[in-house]
C-alpha cells in the first residue's frame, strides 16, 4: 500500500475515534443510548426484525438521507461507500467486488439483491443489477441494508458475499405528487414523476415513473489506434438510454408490487471480439411483480407468504468480423422468466427464542440463450433450459443468558442442475457491557452455475465453450466483529475475516482456440481486516470513515485480479445556513489485471443540497470525480483492453418539486 494511501486510512480512522472522545454527553446521560445513536432494526440478516447489533453480521445501513445528501444515482454509487465493497465499470454494467473477490465475466451472481425482501436476481445470469440498468429510481429508495458474509442458511444460492436488500418508500413518504428533473454532464437528462397517497387505516399506494438519458463521452483506446479503425477512438458510442416504472399497493395485509426496467446501453470497447468503432449496444429489460400477504395468527406467531413472477431479456446486436474478416451484423441475446411462492412464519412464543422458519419454491420456466447472424441468417446458439429450486429453512435467536445470545440457522436447498445442499450458520454474540457488542460468526454458502456459464455454446474463434459439468462454489466463512458504541454520538466497528472457496467458476481464455469457457478452478482464499468509524456531531454534521485490508490468492497463491489489498473511504456531511454539504472520498490500492497491474486512486465527490423542510422546492448540485482524476478498472478475458478508464469529472444540477405543499 503507498504511504500516502497508509497515511489517508489511518488519519480517517484517527479522526473518527478522537471526535467520538470529544462528544459531550453530559445532558443526554438520562437518555437511553439506543435512543440516542437511532440503532438501526434490520430484517434481511434472519428474516426477522432485530436491531443491527444483535444481527448475526455487521450490517450496515444507508438511508434515503444518505443518498440524498451524496448524490447517489444508482444503487452501486451507494454500495461502493460501503466498508470492504469495490464496484468496477465496464462502460455497460457495473460489477461489485467483496473482501478481495470480483471475478472477470461474473455479473454479480456472488450476491442476492432483494426488492422489499424479495428475491430479483435474473434466471440466466442470476445477475443483481446495481447500475443504470436497476429496477428503482434512488428517490424511491428508502433504506438500503447490506448484510455481508453468507446468507444462504436462510436464503440459499447467490447469498455468497452478502445480501442487499432495498426497501422502497412508502406513500407516507412520498404523499401527494412529486416530479424532479436533472440535468449534467455529457447530455445527462433525467426525469421522474411519482404519486403517494396514505390513508389513517394503513392503506398506502406509490406510482412512479423514471426516464434516463446521456450522451456518453468519446474514448480512445490506443490498443485500436489504426487508421482503419478511427485512430483508437469510439466515437458517439457511449450513450445510455433507460425508463423504469414502479407501483406499489399495499393495505389489510396485503401489498402488491411491480417493477419494470428498460435499458439500452451502447458499447464503446470492442469486446468479446466485436468490431471497434463500429454500433454495439445492449438492450435489458427487467420486470418483477409480487403478491404478499401478512397476518399475525395469535400470540407471538406472525405468518407471511407471496407469489412473485420474474422475467428479464438480454439483446445484444452488434457488428462482428467473419472468418475472411467481413463484417457481420450478429444478434446475441436470452429470455430468462420464472415464478415462484413462499411460506415464512416469525415465532416469538417462546421464551428465549425468536424462530423464523419458511419453505420457499422457484420455478425457472425460460433460461433460454440464443445468438444469430442476421444477413445470411444463421443460427449459432439456441439453448433452451428450464429448471427448478426448493429450499427449507430455519433460524432462531437464542438467549442464552443476559447479555449472550446464539443465532443458528439451516437451510436445505435443492437445485435440479447441482442436487442438494445444506448451508448452516452460526454467530455467538455477546454484549459484555452496555456499549460493547462482540460477535463469533460461522457460515457456509453456495452458487449453483447460471444457464450462461453451463450452456452458453459458441465454438468458433472468439466465442465461448459450454461446460455443463460445472459444480457449485462453496465458501465458508469466519469471521470476529467488535462494535463499540463509544458514547452517545460514536460508534467503531472492526471486523476480522477469513474466507475459503472451494470450486471457484471463473471464466478464461483457452490459449490453444481463443474461447473462453467457464470453470472450476481449484480454491481460493480471502482473509483480511475492516475498520469502520462513525461520528454524530450537536451540529447536525456527520461523519463515517473506514479502512479495509484483505487478501485475496487462489489456489496456487497467486494474487487475484481486479483485488484490490487496501480500500480507503470518507463520507462527511455538514450543515450549512441554506443547505448541507456533502462530501466523499474513496481510495483504493493498485489492482492486478490479466497481465499487468492498474494504479492506485483516490477520487473525491461534492453535493450540495438544499435542507428538507416544508417548502415545495428543493435542489441538489453534484460534483463527481472533482478532481479529475484518471484511474481504470481491470478489464477481464472479453476485453483487448488491459484497463477501462473509468469517468473523469461530470456535474449534475437536480430540482425537485412537490405538488402537495
Amino acid at each position: 500500500m503507498p504511504d500516502g494511501l497508509s497515511r489517508i486510512a489511518l488519519t480517517m480512522l484517527s479522526l473518527c475515534a478522537a471526535g467520538c472522545a470529544r462528544a459531550q454527553a453530559d445532558d443526554l446521560a438520562a437518555m437511553p443510548l439506543e435512543q440516542l445513536m437511532q440503532v438501526p432494526m434490520v430484517t434481511s440478516a434472519s428474516r426477522f426484525e432485530q436491531s443491527a447489533s444483535d444481527a448475526p453480521s455487521a450490517v450496515v445501513v444507508l438511508t434515503a438521507q444518505d443518498i440524498r445528501e451524496h448524490g447517489w444515482r444508482t444503487l452501486a454509487d451507494a454500495l461502493a461507500s460501503v466498508p470492504g465493497l469495490y464496484v468496477t465499470q465496464d462502460r455497460n454494467y457495473s460489477y461489485l467486488g467483496a473482501r478481495g473477490f470480483l471475478r472477470p465475466g461474473d455479473y454479480n451472481g456472488r450476491f442476492l439483491l432483494l426488492v422489499d425482501g424479495v428475491r430479483v436476481n435474473d434466471a440466466v445470469y442470476d445477475q443483481a443489477v446495481v447500475g443504470s440498468d436497476g429496477l428503482l429510481d434512488m428517490d424511491l429508495v428508502a433504506r438500503i441494508e447490506y448484510v455481508p458474509g453468507p446468507g444462504a442458511a436462510v436464503y440459499g444460492s447467490n447469498a455468497v458475499f452478502g445480501v442487499i436488500n432495498v426497501i422502497t418508500k412508502s406513500g407516507s413518504a412520498m404523499k401527494g405528487l412529486q416530479a424532479s428533473a436533472t440535468a449534467g454532464s455529457l447530455g445527462e437528462r433525467r426525469g421522474r414523476v411519482t404519486y403517494g397517497w396514505h390513508a389513517q387505516n394503513g392503506d398506502d399506494i406509490v406510482l412512479s415513473a423514471s426516464r434516463l438519458r446521456q450522451r456518453g463521452e468519446d474514448l480512445y483506446y490506443p490498443e485500436f489506434d489504426t487508421p482503419e479503425q478511427g485512430g483508437g477512438v469510439a466515437r458517439g458510442l457511449d450513450g445510455d438510454r433507460a425508463r423504469s416504472f414502479f407501483a406499489r399497493i399495499a393495505g389489510r395485509g396485503l401489498v402488491f408490487s411491480a417493477a419494470y426496467v428498460d435499458r439500452i446501453k451502447d458499447i464503446p470497447t470492442g469486446s468479446f471480439g466485436a468490431v471497434f468503432n463500429q454500433p454495439n449496444a445492449t438492450r435489458d429489460t427487467l420486470a418483477t411483480a409480487n403478491l404478499s400477504y401478512t397476518r399475525a395468527l395469535g400470540n407471538g406467531v406472525q405468518l407471511a407468504s407471496n407469489l412473485f413472477w420474474g422475467r428479464a431479456d438480454y439483446l445484444g446486436i452488434g457488428i462482428y468480423p467473419d472468418d475472411a474478416g467481413a463484417p457481420r451484423r450478429n444478434v446475441d441475446g436470452d429470455h430468462a422468466a420464472w415464478y415462484g411462492a413462499s411460506v415464512h412464519a416469525t415465532v416469538t412464543a417462546f421464551a428465549g427464542h425468536k424462530l423464523a422458519a419458511g419453505v420457499e419454491v422457484q420455478r425457472n420456466a425460460r433460461r433460454d440463450q440464443f445468438s444469430f447472424d442476421e444477413d445470411p441468417y444463421e443460427q449459432l446458439v439456441d439453448e433452451r433450459r428450464a429448471d427448478s429450486r426448493w429450499g427449507a429453512y430455519i433460524d432462531d435467536e437464542i438467549q442464552l443468558r443476559p447479555g449472550l445470545m446464539l443465532n443458528a440457522g439451516l437451510r436445505y436447498g435443492r437445485d435440479s442442475t447441482i442436487g442438494g445442499r445444506f448451508s448452516p450458520r452460526a454467530a455467538l454474540i455477546a454484549h459484555p457491557g452496555r456499549r460493547d457488542t462482540l460477535k463469533l460468526i460461522y457460515g457456509t454458502a453456495y452458487r449453483a452455475p447460471n444457464a450462461y456459464e453451463l450452456y452458453y455454446h459458441y465454438p468458433n474463434e472468439g466465442g465461448m465453450l459450454a461446460n455443463p459439468a460445472l459444480r457449485a462454489e462453496v465458501i465458508r466463512t469466519g469471521e470476529l466483529v467488535w462494535e463499540r458504541m463509544h458514547d452517545a454520538y460514536g460508534k467503531l466497528t472492526a471486523s476480522l475475516f477469513h474466507n475459503r472457496m472451494s470450486d471457484l467458476i471463473t471464466q478464461r481464455l483457452i490459449d490453444d482456440n481463443g474461447m473462453l469457457q467457464f470453470q472450476n478452478t481449484d480454491k481460493a482464499t480471502a482473509h483480511g481486516v475492516e475498520l469502520a468509524g462513525e461520528r454524530l456531531f450537536r451540529s447536525g454534521a456527520r461523519l463515517r470513515s473506514s479502512y479495509s485490508w484483505q487478501l485475496a490468492r487462489d489456489g496456487a497463491g497467486e494474487w487475484l485480479a481486479s483485488s484490490p489489498r487496501h480500500l480507503a473511504k470518507l463520507a462527511a456531511t455538514l450543515p450549512l445556513p441554506f443547505a448541507r454539504l456533502g462530501n466523499e472520498v474513496q481510495c483504493s490500492s493498485k489492482r492486478r489485471t490479466e497481465h499487468a497491474m492498474t494504479g492506485g486512486f483516490c477520487v473525491v465527490s461534492l453535493t450540495l443540497s438544499s435542507t428538507p423542510g416544508r417548502r415545495a422546492f428543493g435542489w441538489s448540485a453534484s460534483i463527481y470525480n472533482v478532481t479529475d482524476r484518471t484511474y481504470a478498472d481491470p478489464a477481464g478475458p472479453a476485453f483487448v483492453q488491459e484497463a477501462l478508464a473509468r469517468q473523469g469529472r461530470t456535474v449534475s444540477l437536480k430540482l425537485d418539486y412537490d405538488f402537495s405543499r
